[in-house]
């Protein structure tokens, strides 16, 4: 079973070459996982902060409010992970796939599950930006969203998915 790993990742150069100490072993840290469990879920806030500030600020419903905050948590968290990609000299299309092929699970289910707290939470869609119980609610969400998430990123990067394929380019 190793050999024929070892002739995919030669198969397939250099995308998935240095990968082998988690390529399909599942044998991932749990520090690895929550660093880039941190690392989405910083790009996750920022959006849906400064969306439902924007969208506060134009007076627009929740509903409308929430699509935003979401889109831009997806734009944010790809964002981050596109910078860091570039830094390291790719070019910004195969950067931008990477990142793409990196996140969107990741933030999927980190945007399922913080939106799922607020909506879900007794007068969390009501709370607005200037009541303490808004941010109160956002950061138990985002620390679910975190909690939830982590495994999920245990589980692909520990398959040469999610932030594994970052990885290459940050060595």
């Amino acid at each position: 079973m190793q050999h024929d790993t070892h002739a995919e990742h030669a198969h397939h150069g250099h995308d998935h070459g240095h990968h082998g100490h988690h390529g399909g072993t599942g044998k991932v840290s749990w520090r690895t996982a929550a660093q880039a469990t941190l690392h989405c879920l910083t790009g996750c806030a920022i959006g849906e902060v400064l969306g439902m500030v924007i969208g506060t600020a134009l007076g627009w419903g929740n509903v409308p409010t929430m699509a935003l905050a979401i889109a831009l948590a997806f734009v944010f968290g790809y964002a981050l992970t596109l910078r860091g990609i570039r830094k390291a000299g790719v070019d910004f299309r195969t950067a931008f796939r990477v990142a793409l092929a990196a996140d969107t699970l990741s933030i999927a289910v980190m945007e399922l599950i913080d939106n799922g707290v607020i909506a879900l939470w007794p007068g969390g869609m009501d709370a607005h930006l200037s009541d303490p119980m808004f941010w109160s609610i956002l950061a138990i969400a985002l620390a679910a969203a975190f909690v939830v998430t982590t495994p999920v990123n245990k589980w692909l990067i520990g398959r040469g998915k999610g932030h594994a394929v970052v990885h290459q380019y940050h060595h």
